[in-house]
């Protein structure tokens, strides 16, 4: 996982938006996994799962965080008066997409396309920038 570098425009992507909002990341990886790519991008805020490793290195179990962690932490985040403006691109994210104040899709295959029509669907990081701004009522410009 070390060898691996974010998609390309990623890190500009996530500064842009990081200059202009809180950045949270949800995801259903487990930390021990996120952690040498979180370092690539700055070490942005990620809620995930985690792994449990003996003190020999093996993995032994793993912790999920929450059922429906995506969902429910779009859920917190308003319940704080946060506007939750949600991007994902598989049917993982749905949950989340739906309950956030709006959800875009990015790069998803046809068959999440297909099935979610209500979400609009970006495949560059231009177009992923304007549907934050449209999504965040203009806020993040």
């Amino acid at each position: 996982i070390d060898t691996m570098a974010p998609l390309e425009g990623a890190e500009a992507f996530l500064g842009w938006l990081r200059e202009r909002t809180q950045v949270v990341i949800l995801s259903d990886t487990f930390a021990q996994f996120a952690a040498p790519l979180m370092r690539k991008l700055g070490f942005p805020t990620l809620f995930c799962h985690a792994l449990e490793v003996a003190p020999s290195g093996r993995i032994t179990g793993y912790r999920l965080r929450i059922d429906d962690g995506k969902r429910r932490a779009v859920r917190a985040l308003q319940a704080l008066n946060f506007r939750v403006v949600a991007a994902g691109d598989s049917y993982n994210d749905t949950s989340m997409l739906g309950a956030a104040d709006a959800g875009i899709l990015f790069c998803p295959p046809a068959n999440v396309i297909a099935d979610f029509p209500q979400f609009p669907v970006t495949t560059t990081y231009g177009e992923l920038q304007a549907a934050f701004v449209r999504g965040s009522a203009g806020e993040l410009a």
